[in-house]
């Protein structure tokens, strides 16, 4: 009898039910751009076990251009798992030079040759095609994590006790379109800067949430390394480890290598003339080439034979819209990531990182909720939006200062500007250009948000 007494104890704590685990949670993302597949990847190496995105496409093809990572992005790809594979293909930044778009001449010149050394993890150049697939082909390796593709996201019809959602399943050619509704515990809003989430969130709450131009838009051009093999000036720039700058009144190109140095990435921004004049809900479309060239007729002549370089039809135009800061990224237990909640110009180069940062902080803290109440689950969304929209807010700003002080025409604020950048040239601090200012750099690239958040949580957990 003793021994069956001493059992019955340990036999009836078998039987009672498991505590409910923040991993146990349903997880729902809508979108499969950056944010997303960075908030499911964070989520499963977080141990989430019951992950669903939810995409409008049928499938992932990723395109588009060059991309700069920096090292407080790659910290966070190293941590996930995908970095290797995305480096293989990387560019180091060792420099940078900023020049007059008219003449070439160079206006400073920044060295970043202990980048690695100084955040422990490197600066690069890459393709966007390469990062995202690389994340993508890294939720493909977790068991936890289900894409829905060809779904798109219609509404949030209820917030609680768990959110209720509808999307519509995409016709294929034996069933024709259907409305599917879902349920999950914690709903994140990856649908970037056209958020159907970020409206309907700010409607529930009494906000206005829409979007507005920018008044900018850019091109995107990739060209062949075959092509530029003959000109020694272009030789040199893609066999370089150097992002270039030419600037002028409203508008300036940024290049740099990509892909080992097989294609050399071209991105402009300048006035929007062509969306403005046909607003469309595309944001990009193939634009001009003559357009282009007319756009930059007076930068020089090295930037004019690269642009002549492009063949008609693979000009990309892009249109850069924003929406003002919002009050609130989280409504009950849903949230928003990247340009959902923050988009932002492309001047600091950091639109990808902050929305794979948002993953990342939005793992960490709901890996550390002590219970899977509502309640609790919201609290931790706010801990994340507390952590992540101080630093956004000051990114996105920044980014919008440093456009607006690259695009100064001929005036007496254009000539202090150049004195800085001959300073700077000098001294090798306070560059105009704040992506290139190490100070920036530094506030930028140090910042480990996945260690900010795990420090942080208990505080603010307590009094949020």
């Amino acid at each position: 009898m003793a021994v069956q007494a001493s059992q019955a104890p340990a036999a009836a704590a078998a039987d009672a039910p498991a505590t409910p685990r923040p991993q146990d949670l349903r997880i729902a993302i809508v979108g499969a751009g950056m944010g997303g597949l960075a908030s499911a990847l964070a989520l499963a190496k977080k141990n989430f076990t019951d992950i669903h995105v939810y995409e409008n496409a049928s499938g992932l093809g990723f395109v588009g251009a060059g991309i700069q990572l920096a090292p407080n992005l790659v910290r966070i790809l190293t941590r996930l798992g995908c970095w290797d594979a995305i480096e293989k293909g990387a560019t180091e930044v060792r420099e940078t030079s900023i020049r007059n778009g008219a003449t070439d001449e160079e206006l400073t010149h920044v060295h970043m040759p202990n980048i690695r050394k100084m955040y422990g993890f490197p600066h690069c150049t890459g393709h966007r095609a390469s990062l995202a697939g690389s994340i993508y082909d890294a939720c493909l390796k977790e068991k936890s994590i289900t894409f829905h593709f060809g779904h798109t996201f219609d509404e949030i019809t209820a917030y609680e006790p768990r959110v209720t959602f509808t999307l519509t399943k995409r016709a294929s050619a034996d069933a024709a379109p259907e409305t599917v509704t879902e349920v999950c515990d914690v709903f994140i809003g990856a649908d970037g800067v056209k958020s159907k989430t970020r409206t309907q969130i700010m409607g529930a709450l009494g906000h206005e949430a829409s979007v507005e131009d920018t008044g900018q838009a850019a091109y995107r051009i990739m060209i062949p390394r075959e092509k530029m093999e003959h000109d020694p000036e272009m030789l040199a720039l893609i066999d370089s480890n150097q992002v270039t700058r030419w600037i002028g009144a409203r508008r300036h190109w940024i290049a740099y290598p990509v892909e080992n140095k097989t294609i050399y990435n071209m991105s402009s921004t300048q006035p929007d003339e062509h969306f403005a004049a046909a607003p469309s809900a595309t944001y990009t479309t193939t634009g001009s080439k003559a357009d282009m060239m007319s756009v930059f007729s007076d930068f020089c002549p090295l930037v004019q034979r690269l642009m002549d370089l492009v063949p008609e039809g693979e000009v990309c135009e892009w249109k850069l819209r924003m929406h003002k800061a919002l009050p609130t990224w989280v409504n009950g237990t849903v949230a928003l990531v990247g340009d959902a909640c923050h988009p932002t110009l492309p001047h600091l180069n950091q639109g990808a990182a902050m929305a794979i940062e948002d993953a990342a902080v939005i793992a960490e803290v709901l890996s550390r909720a002590p219970d899977n109440e509502p309640a609790t689950l919201h609290r931790c969304l706010q801990i994340y939006e507390f952590i992540r929209k101080k630093r956004t807010t000051t990114l996105v700003d920044l980014a919008a200062f440093s456009g607006r002080t690259l695009h100064l025409g001929d005036s007496k604020a254009k000539e202090e500007r150049d004195k800085m950048f001959a300073d700077s040239k000098k001294s090798g601090a306070n560059v105009p250009d704040k992506w290139a200012s190490p100070e920036v750099q530094k506030m930028i690239y140090s910042h480990d948000c996945m260690k900010l958040a795990g420090d942080l949580f208990e505080g603010l957990y307590e009094i949020l």
